[in-house]
């Protein structure tokens, strides 16, 4: 059995046996050919016929070069064509659509408004067209199917316009939106760096003196402060010096208007005043040495020296006369009355020279109080400059934030008014809805290519199930299988005029009859292609 099924396999395929299947079972497969191909294409035609229109819609870049204005509106395009896509295909928007163009008018009455929208949206194609990279959106098509192609192209002209103006409302609105939130986060880091500039002023009042930027500026006025208070300690000390020098002169005048003549005639007291020059000319060379005629010290010396002097001629002139008048008694001292006498002229110095010393000493209490004040500013800057930092840490924080937040509203407003100008993406129709002139549904050459397939299979199933429930022999390989005898001999078939001519009539019919059904199948092909 196994040998039989192997030699039944390894059997080539033999045409002339298939082909006389054919030939006796020409009306099962004919028939149910032409009827499985005639169902399919005839029911192509009882199909109504849809009508697509379409438009192309190019997505066109900013006029202006981003390097000079940046949109302040999102850049991935397909998110938002999705998100205005959503909104044109709403309940709303279709709705308004659909009574406005009387659409889906026969189904109106036994469907509600939801049901005609959701048909209308299974109308409506939308297909992407992207870049050669697959990165970026380019265009995209619109699509609208309709049983009146009139009807197509209105609706697709009407998405067309309604996806134009939602594109350019929805950036605009962005871009506004964008702007305005940019001019309120502007604004609130304004009063944020305006709070921080009057704390860092109100500190710097506070601490007037004890600033990191005065550091130089108070070792400079302190370096000045000591500076005078170390001329005024000398000027103090040359002041003193002076009241010492104005009592001795006033003493050694009075007593030397009592004195008497010498055993030589020299007058006493003149010694000592003689002395006082030679010291205060000995000084006067020294600081001659050091200092212009017009320094302070020079020019007190000298009048120092001068009235030395003049109380030097004073005495002499007394002491002349009362060498002359020896027997008259001793004046009064006339220093004590005359306000033009040296002694008086002393007492007048040395008065001021007093108000001097207190003055001096005045100014040397202020200037240590204003040195030590300094002194107490300088201690007290580490401390404040820690502050301070801290103060200017948050408020230079503050005003790069506001500098940022000033660049990027600036930027904002000129994307927006190129948004609002349309010089920003647009959409831009490049092909304008079409007028579909053949229907785009249903497909009828393509179901007449189906119904062929049809029909062949079922023309191959009636043919083959004909050939199993026949139990007749029509070759001898057949009875070599029904009886296990091999064949001695064959009768050839012998056929009169008559059945010859019978079998040329119903070869003819045959022939006819296939002939006839592949020329209504091709034609009914030509006629699907010119008309469907």
């Amino acid at each position: 059995m196994l040998e039989e099924l192997e030699e039944k396999n390894s059997e080539t395929f033999n045409i002339h046996q298939y082909w006389a299947i054919i030939r006796r079972r020409h009306w099962f497969f004919l028939i149910p050919l032409f009827l499985g191909w005639f169902a399919v294409w005839g029911a192509s035609w009882l199909m109504p016929s849809v009508y697509r229109s379409g438009t192309l819609i190019l997505v066109e870049q900013p006029t202006v070069p981003q390097q000079y204005v940046t949109p302040n509106v999102s850049d991935n395009l397909q998110d938002r064509l999705q998100s205005i896509t959503q909104q044109i295909l709403s309940r709303t928007r279709l709705l308004h659509i659909i009574q406005q163009l009387n659409l889906y008018s026969a189904e109106s009455q036994r469907s509600n408004p939801d049901q005609l929208v959701e048909r209308m949206q299974k109308d409506i194609e939308i297909e992407l067209a992207k870049s050669t990279t697959g990165q970026q959106l380019t265009s995209f098509k619109v699509y609208y199917s309709s049983p009146d192609p009139n009807v197509a192209q209105q609706v697709t002209r009407q998405l067309t316009d309604l996806f134009i103006s939602e594109n350019l409302e929805v950036r605009q609105q962005q871009s506004q939106e964008t702007t305005k939130f940019l001019e309120s986060q502007l604004e609130e880091a304004r009063k944020t760096l305006a709070d921080q500039e009057q704390k860092v002023r109100d500190f710097k009042d506070q601490h007037l003196g004890e600033l990191p930027g005065q550091l130089q500026g108070n070792l400079q006025i302190l370096g000045g402060l000591q500076s005078q208070l170390q001329s005024e300690d000398d000027a103090l000390f040359s002041a003193k010096q002076q009241n010492s020098y104005l009592q001795s002169l006033i003493q050694q005048y009075r007593s030397s208007q009592r004195s008497t003549k010498g055993g030589d005639g020299t007058p006493m007291g003149l010694p000592a005043i003689d002395d006082k020059l030679e010291k205060l000319r000995a000084q006067l060379s020294d600081l001659e040495s050091h200092y212009t005629d017009r320094h302070p010290d020079v020019r007190k010396v000298k009048e120092q020296i001068a009235e030395t002097e003049k109380m030097k001629e004073h005495l002499e002139a007394n002491l002349k006369a009362n060498a002359a008048h020896p027997q008259a008694d001793v004046p009064p001292t006339p220093g004590d009355t005359d306000l033009t006498s040296p002694i008086a002229q002393l007492q007048n110095q040395l008065e001021a020279n007093k108000i001097e010393i207190a003055n001096r000493e005045r100014a040397i209490a202020e200037l240590k109080t204003k040195i030590g004040a300094g002194q107490a500013h300088l201690n007290q800057e580490p401390v404040r400059e820690q502050e301070l930092s801290e103060l200017t840490r948050g408020y230079e924080q503050s005003q790069a934030n506001y500098d940022d937040l000033l660049k990027k509203k600036n930027e904002s407003e000129l994307a927006t008014s190129m948004e609002l100008r349309q010089q920003g993406e647009h959409f831009q129709i490049l092909d304008p809805p079409s007028l579909p002139t053949t229907p785009f549904s249903p497909n009828r050459l393509k179901l007449c290519g189906i119904g062929l397939f049809a029909g062949l299979v079922l023309g191959a199933v009636f043919t083959g199930g004909a050939e199993l429930m026949d139990d007749r022999l029509y070759s001898e390989k057949d009875l070599k299988e029904l009886i296990n005898a091999d064949v001695i001999s064959e009768i050839p078939n012998i056929i009169t005029p008559d059945e010859d001519k019978s079998r040329r009539r119903i070869l003819q019919v045959e022939m006819a009859s296939a002939v006839l059904v592949f020329a209504l199948i091709a034609a009914g092909y030509a006629f699907s292609y010119f008309r469907g």
